[in-house]
């Protein structure tokens, strides 16, 4: 039978871990993956790129992921790297509220388990 303050704790870990739960529906679409800002060079003599000093071709921007095992790059408008910087965003919010989540959640199985025990 769980004690007073067991119950206690434990209604509290729930409590927060349902907290938790209710905030990933807050959070909007996801994206792995990261944004880079480009600038190149070409290769036609006389262009600018290939002056003393350069002044490269750019910006541009790229987003790149891993996608089944493999490196997927995509050039992307001013517009799509706003929209994938915001999905990026919030699959790293996503991430951190499961870790908090599992933290929760680990502390109240170890005194579930721990009351399993006692029995």
């Amino acid at each position: 039978m769980a004690t007073a303050s067991t119950a206690d704790r434990l209604a509290g870990y729930q409590r927060r871990y349902r907290e938790l739960a209710a905030q990933l529906a807050d959070i909007g679409l996801i994206a792995a993956g990261s944004i880079t800002r480009r600038y190149t060079r070409c290769g036609h003599p006389g262009c600018r790129c290939q002056a003393d000093p350069p002044q490269p071709h750019g910006p541009y921007w790229q987003w790149s992921a891993k996608v089944n095992g493999k490196t997927v790059s995509r050039r992307l408008t001013e517009r799509q790297a706003a929209l994938y910087k915001e999905w990026i965003a919030n699959d790293r919010e996503l991430r951190a509220i499961i870790a908090k989540m599992r933290k929760v959640a680990a502390k109240a199985t170890e005194l579930q388990l721990k009351e399993a025990t006692d029995d």
